[in-house]
């Protein structure tokens, strides 16, 4: 039942009402008693079809709810994220954050322990470049990096995106880890190896979308 159907039901209840009121009301007086019960009987017509529409309005709305709920996603609007995610072939969010952690804490631990080799394996050379950098001035100062990582609090796809054929995905990571920088007397210089620190990192990750591998390569990082 449509909405035109219902409100055609509720006009037709209301004139079935008031021609029945209208020639009921106009009997002879010599015949109350029939009048009466008459005038019952329309009451009661009347308030059966208009409780009848009543449940036909509710069962419409009801009904309009559920289609509503079960709209399928592809038919909702999309942002730019969505839109971009949906065009990676094969892509699956859990599988794809559970890689981006992975590769998270792969790529800290190779950094702070200067392995330049593994970086080079995941990371663009721009990110690569800048990682280098640090880690030759630290040698030269003879300084070495600690991080005992603790855990994932968040790890989520903030933005996403296709820039000539690649796409790009940047997941917000929040962790809490101890991170501590030593001097050449094995001295912290930085950082409390007693203090927990939450730390929100920005990575980007990129992979064409004709790639053969599943692997994303890391082109940028913020806090």
């Amino acid at each position: 039942m449509t909405n035109l159907d219902i409100i055609v039901l509720l006009v037709v209840v209301a004139l079935i009402f008031q021609r029945l009121w209208r020639v009921l009301g106009t009997r002879p007086e010599e015949e109350p008693r029939k009048i009466r019960m008459s005038r019952e009987s329309a009451e009661k017509l009347c308030n059966i079809l208009r409780a009848e529409a009543e449940r036909k309005i509710k069962e419409f709305e009801k009904k309009e709810e559920e289609a509503e709920e079960l709209k399928p996603l592809e038919d909702a609007p999309a942002n730019e994220t969505e839109t971009a995610l949906r065009q990676i072939p094969g892509f699956n969010r859990d599988a794809f954050i559970n890689g981006a952690k992975k590769a998270f804490q792969v790529i800290t631990e190779a950094f702070n322990n200067a392995d330049a080799e593994a970086l080079k394996m995941l990371v663009s050379q721009t990110v690569y470049k800048k990682l280098r950098e640090v880690i030759r001035q630290r040698q030269e100062e003879q300084m070495t990096a600690e991080t005992e990582f603790i855990c994932f609090d968040k790890a989520e796809i903030i933005h996403a995106k296709i820039v000539r054929n690649k796409a790009e995905i940047s997941v917000e990571f929040v962790t809490e880890q101890i991170n501590v920088l030593r001097d050449k007397d094995n001295q912290v210089v930085q950082g409390d190896e007693n203090y927990i620190q939450t730390i929100t990192d920005v990575w980007t990750f990129e992979r064409p979308l004709d790639a053969k591998t599943p692997n994303w390569v890391l082109i940028s990082t913020r806090k």
